[in-house]
């Protein structure tokens, strides 16, 4: 199976439809098959063996500018088990976990897929991606999902139904990647499987999760100083003179962590950077 198909639309691909109001559609073409809009109907016909890029009316006469799925149009739109990782975020954990082409990579958390979609190209034909998944409703979503994207099974993928923890079988992995409620549980997990600089990066939604998180790295004594950080993503309107911010944007979606694993035995070395005073809630003594 290929990572990206080009050349003329095929019976099988899938085809997203863009009207003048950038309003999006996504069908999946065969051959007879008629997309039905209430701009009118679009014969799955008039599409099959056009380039992409390429016009198609419908019925009433109405424009559809006609493209295959970015990937990060597909992340949006798929069907969902679970929430999706967001085009932003994916990006973030590809560049700043840096996941090459060649990684073994372990991604605990696999919701829908959506992750697993962008860490499959980045790692490439080569390198080899291992999912975990506790639920298995969530597994079977996040499969349909990643095979219906790339045409099919990919070899260099195994979905594992199960808690990481209790289920990882993997050494010397480059990048383990932890999409989940409570991260932190797998940490231990993680360094065990991880080889010496290799490294960690969670994705949690809360500042109690990013907190827990951070120190139990920081005690862990097997990783780095952790890095914690959010992106937020502002468009901007732009016709002639007229430039401006977009009244809406995509803020907080989740905070990231990274750290990298040390050698085995070697101690971190101690931070520069005292925490402030009341940064932590001391014991008493009563």
């Amino acid at each position: 199976m290929g990572f990206r198909r080009h050349g003329p639309f095929r019976p099988g691909d899938q085809v997203q439809l863009t009207d003048p109001k950038d309003k999006r559609h996504t069908v999946t073409l065969k051959e007879g098959g008629v997309f039905h809009t209430h701009k009118g109907s679009i014969p799955h016909d008039d599409l099959i063996g056009s380039p992409e890029g390429s016009v198609v009316r419908s019925s009433s006469g109405t424009p559809y500018l006609a493209f295959r799925h970015l990937l990060r149009d597909y992340a949006v739109s798929m069907p969902r088990g679970a929430a999706v990782v967001y085009p932003k975020d994916a990006a973030q954990i590809v560049a700043m976990a840096d996941v090459f082409p060649g990684a073994r990579v372990v991604e605990a958390g696999v919701g829908s897929g959506a992750l697993a979609c962008f860490l499959l190209r980045a790692v490439g034909e080569e390198g080899r991606l291992t999912s975990y998944e506790r639920r298995e409703d969530f597994a079977e979503v996040a499969r349909k999902n990643v095979e219906k994207f790339y045409g099919g099974p990919l070899p260099q993928w195994r979905l594992v139904v199960g808690d990481l923890v209790a289920s990882i079988d993997e050494t010397d992995v480059d990048r383990v990647i932890l999409d989940m409620l409570a991260p932190w549980e797998c940490v231990d997990a993680a360094a065990k499987a991880l080889t010496p600089g290799g490294v960690i990066c969670c994705y949690v939604a809360t500042t109690t999760q990013l907190s827990r998180t951070v120190e139990t790295l920081r005690d862990h004594g097997s990783f780095t100083e952790p890095h914690s950080w959010e992106t937020l993503v502002r468009d901007w309107h732009v016709e002639g003179l007229a430039v401006r911010p977009d009244h809406r944007m995509v803020g907080h979606t989740g905070f990231l962590v990274t750290a990298r694993r040390m050698a085995d035995g070697v101690t971190p070395p101690p931070r520069r950077r005292r925490p402030a005073k009341g940064a932590y809630v001391e014991e008493s003594g009563s």
